[in-house]
């Protein structure tokens, strides 16, 4: 099975970006004065858009980072999920959004949410990408090392299965390791990370679990 948490988050299209108006409006074409004025007079920080998205979630997907903070400053949930139940620290790390990935957790985002319709983390996701500097980011933030999605899977495990077996992938299972993730945790089918990483031929994977003990 491979499932991509890139292409599961729907970011707003083109047709949905030219009916927004207010908020949304102000947050797309970067116009802080105009923003400024709505978050000033609106009575609905948190409004949704066809998707669910809030202007915060929208300001995350196009990297407004000024946006992000005014939204916030004047009362928007940092941890609201969209439709997809993405929220805006998961939506920064697929993105490999480094900035706005700290900014979220700055701004109040928790790095232990349980999102998507994986009932995954930001974290998951990032170790599935390979996203070595977003991992070790949500990894001292204190992200769960060991949550469990719905498809038995573990940051840890996602790192070899939907990995490649590269440098990338070696490196996030590497700082995952590192930071005392369960090397013997196995997914639903009672497979250990060690017997995954051999069933791939992730050599050196398979050298840094032995190492950690793994089974």
């Amino acid at each position: 099975m491979c499932v991509s948490a890139a292409f599961a988050q729907t970011p707003p299209n083109s047709w949905e970006v030219l009916k927004y108006s207010g908020l949304f409006e102000a947050v797309v074409e970067r116009d802080t004065v105009a923003l400024k004025k709505y978050v000033a007079t609106t009575n609905n920080i948190d409004k949704r858009d066809s998707y669910g998205r809030t202007a915060l979630h929208v300001a995350t997907y196009t990297t407004n980072y000024e946006a992000m903070r005014l939204l916030v400053e004047a009362g928007a949930d940092p941890n609201a999920l969209e439709l997809e139940r993405y929220d805006i620290v998961t939506i920064a790390a697929v993105a490999n959004d480094i900035e706005g990935l700290r900014l979220s957790l700055k701004l109040g985002a928790s790095p232990g949410n349980i999102t998507s319709l994986y009932d995954g983390t930001a974290l998951i996701a990032a170790a599935h990408l390979g996203h070595v500097e977003v991992v070790q980011t949500l990894i001292r933030a204190g992200a769960p090392l060991d949550h469990v999605n719905n498809l038995n899977w573990t940051a840890l495990i996602e790192s070899i299965v939907l990995g490649d077996g590269g440098d990338r992938h070696i490196a996030t299972l590497k700082a995952l390791v590192d930071a005392g993730a369960n090397v013997n945790l196995a997914d639903g089918y009672g497979r250990t990370p060690l017997s995954l990483a051999r069933q791939s031929g992730y050599t050196r994977m398979m050298s840094i679990l032995v190492a950690a003990g793994a089974k």
